[in-house]
C-alpha cells in the first residue's frame, strides 16, 4: 500500500539545504520515492515545535520502503546534507 511522509524543516543552513536539495530526488527514487508537493514559505496554522520554514509532501510504494529510504547506508551522505542544513521532522502517514 502506497504512503505519503510529510518533511517539515526548518532551515539552518540555506546553502546545505540546497546541496541536500540537488541530490533528494534521485535519492528519493532509489526506494520508489518522489516529491508529491513542496512549499518554501509555507502557511504554517499552528506549531508545537520549531516553526518549519520548509514542507514537503513525498510519496513511497511502501512504510517499508520510506524506512529504507531513511536507513539506507549509500544515502547516509544525502541525509547528512538535509540535517546539516536545518532541523527536520519526517513523518509517514498510512495510505
Amino acid at each position: 500500500m502506497s504512503v505519503q511522509a510529510l518533511a517539515m524543516i526548518t532551515v539552518t543552513d540555506r546553502e546545505a539545504l540546497g546541496a541536500y536539495r540537488e541530490k533528494a530526488a534521485d535519492a528519493l527514487a532509489r526506494h520508489g520515492g518522489s516529491v508529491i508537493a513542496a512549499d518554501p514559505e509555507p502557511l504554517v496554522l499552528e506549531a508545537a515545535i520549531d516553526t518549519p520554514n520548509m514542507v514537503a509532501l513525498l510519496a513511497f510504494p511502501s512504510a517499508d520502503a520510506a524506512k529504507a529510504w531513511h536507513r539506507d547506508p549509500d544515502l547516509a551522505d544525502v541525509h547528512a546534507l538535509r540535517n546539516k542544513g536545518g532541523k527536520s521532522t519526517i513523518v509517514v502517514l498510512p495510505g
